[in-house]
């Protein structure tokens, strides 16, 4: 059977996350009540994956255990690691940007029915240090894609030039940075390039890694930032949230409508509007039709077990676990904006709801 449809058969299992609420109200998600009567869960729960996300999850995490007692420990090493983690069971949710693959949902299927739902949004920017030019630098998928197959090496480049009319572009060279681990977000940033340039579909191609044409690596979006901002002419590309608490300069991507955006909170949330979401909700935001949509961006999932009892977790964590969902997806989800982070549509956040409260423990309602 196609792995994607062993996904697809736990779509009413999937359980979805948000984010702890920054100066959230005192009442309770659906799951339980306020600071004052929530229920005391007390112990642990582990996850591991993606570092686009990790600022959300962390305080998600410290929101919930102020309110429930438990601590939620969150390792941001990469979706690829987190998957693998997960798989292993050294973590009890994993966490990718893009959606488990059929060989990933057929390892992890040996410790039980895997599932995975989009939690948040986010865009992923094409950030750049170019003295001179400080903001509204214009690109397109080809011309970015050309710059990372290190094709295009100066800023000045006729094809940069043609976009940017009126803009004083300098001849310093363009040097790249990327991604060393791997990585949600470079499969994201790359299914983007595959779209509009066959050099890049037929060369690097699309993955969490690939071998890149040109430019030096650097762990996690922390470390393609930093790479970046102390880099004269340095272009990487970075999750928004990133660049938005740097103030980071980033260019604004003509999208499949033939617009120029700016990845702004608000043409991320675009890019989640009117899209048709399959059984397993394994959505991809990338390119999407809105005409106001920032066509780079970029959804996040968390992978679990539906019945993680089943998986090896004891009744009490799994219990935890559906908690602090639950609580993710109502409380958590009104604080995104304040952490530069995009809300889930209304539709697909509906979903996630549902999936969310169906999560079992031995075949039995885990309850809340």
């Amino acid at each position: 059977m196609n792995q994607r449809k062993i996904l697809a058969l736990g779509a009413t299992g999937v359980i979805a996350l948000g984010v702890a609420a920054c100066g959230s109200s005192n009442k309770g998600s659906s799951g339980g009540g306020g600071n004052e009567n929530a229920q005391q869960l007390g112990g642990s729960i582990s996850g591991a994956g993606a570092t686009f996300p990790a600022p959300v999850y962390q305080e998600w995490g410290s929101r919930f255990k102020q309110q429930f007692g438990t601590t939620v420990n969150y390792q941001a090493i990469g979706s690829g690691g987190g998957i693998a983690q997960f798989t292993q069971k050294t973590v009890q949710f994993g966490a990718s940007d893009a959606a488990m693959t059929d060989d990933e949902i057929k390892a992890a299927s040996k410790n039980g029915q895997p599932v995975h739902v989009p939690t948040v949004l986010g865009a992923v920017t094409v950030a750049y240090n170019l003295d001179g030019v400080d903001k509204g630098l214009k690109l397109d998928g080809a011309t970015i894609a050309d710059i990372f197959l290190g094709k295009i090496k100066q800023w000045n480049d006729p094809k940069i030039k043609a976009m940017n009319s009126g803009v004083n572009l300098p001849s310093s060279n363009v040097t790249v940075c990327h991604r060393s681990d791997e990585s949600g977000t470079t499969k994201n940033f790359t299914a983007f390039l595959a779209d509009y340039s066959p050099a890049w579909k037929s060369g690097p191609g699309v993955d969490k890694t690939v071998k890149w044409p040109t430019g030096t690596g650097a762990k996690g979006n922390d470390g393609v930032a930093a790479a970046v901002k102390q880099t004269d002419g340095a272009v990487g590309y970075v999750e928004q949230a990133y660049a938005l608490q740097n103030n980071f300069t980033t260019a604004d991507i003509k999208n499949k409508a033939g617009q120029f955006v700016q990845p702004t909170l608000g043409s991320t949330s675009a890019a989640g509007q009117g899209l048709n979401i399959p059984t397993d909700l394994g959505i991809s935001t990338i390119d999407a039709p809105n005409t106001t949509a920032y066509p780079i961006t970029s959804q996040t999932f968390v992978d679990v077990y539906k019945d993680p009892c089943k998986a090896g977790m004891k009744q009490s964590d799994a219990k935890a676990l559906g908690t602090f969902l639950d609580y993710g997806l109502g409380e958590g989800q009104s604080s995104l904006g304040q952490l530069f982070y995009a809300k889930l549509p209304a539709p697909l956040l509906a979903k996630s709801k549902a999936a969310a409260q169906s999560l079992t423990c031995n075949g039995s309602a885990i309850g809340a």
